[in-house]
């Protein structure tokens, strides 16, 4: 368990900070803007989830603790000083995402265009999550060009992203209320 005792250390005043390994690294490092993006994701999904209930808000809920473990996953490199025993994303909280992606997918119809992001409140919101999704995988790729970032991460931030399409559609009346493009309809 973390306890927090003191929020501000000035230890990043000179624009570094520490990874969970001690090792310090410039707050642009590409694992900090991987790790950051993550936050940024759970932040955005905190938002949605003021306009969810029930079944999707729990998976929201336990997607943002996962969000949690991620951070703590990536910011822990897998050849650093601490990688042995360090928490990971696992293999099962992947395979939770695809279960609950298959079982909201079941009830929509298949999509005939792509979709504009809006719909409802919370499909609106989760619109933006699977974005910020995708530009979090897009870092943790660029990052594992260079350094090892685990393979359950890697699946875990890839489903996410189709998690939150599938649950933003489910949420805007079983994709009834989808608002879809209409290519070149405003030329």
């Amino acid at each position: 368990m973390v306890t927090l005792t003191k929020i501000y250390t000035r230890g990043g005043d000179a624009g570094q900070t520490s990874l969970g390994d001690g090792r310090r690294v410039v707050k642009h490092d590409v694992r900090v803007a991987a790790y950051g993006t993550v936050d940024e994701l759970n932040a955005v999904i905190g938002v949605a989830r003021l306009d969810t209930e029930g079944d999707a808000d729990a998976m929201l809920m336990r997607i943002q603790n996962d969000l949690f473990d991620l951070g703590a996953d990536l910011c822990t490199p897998g050849d650093g000083r601490k990688a042995e025993g360090a928490l990971r994303v696992t293999q099962e909280q992947v395979d939770r995402l695809e279960a609950e992606i298959d079982a909201l997918n079941a009830d929509l119809a298949p999509l005939t265009s792509f979709i504009l992001p809006g719909g409802g409140r919370a499909s609106a919101h989760l619109h933006l999550a699977r974005t910020v999704a995708r530009r979090a995988e897009r870092l943790m790729t660029e990052l594992a060009q260079t350094e090892p970032v685990d393979e359950p991460a890697m699946r875990y931030i890839n489903r996410l992203s189709d998690h939150l399409f599938v649950l933003a559609r489910h949420l805007n009346d079983r994709g009834a209320a989808d608002v879809l493009w209409v290519p070149g309809a405003n030329r």
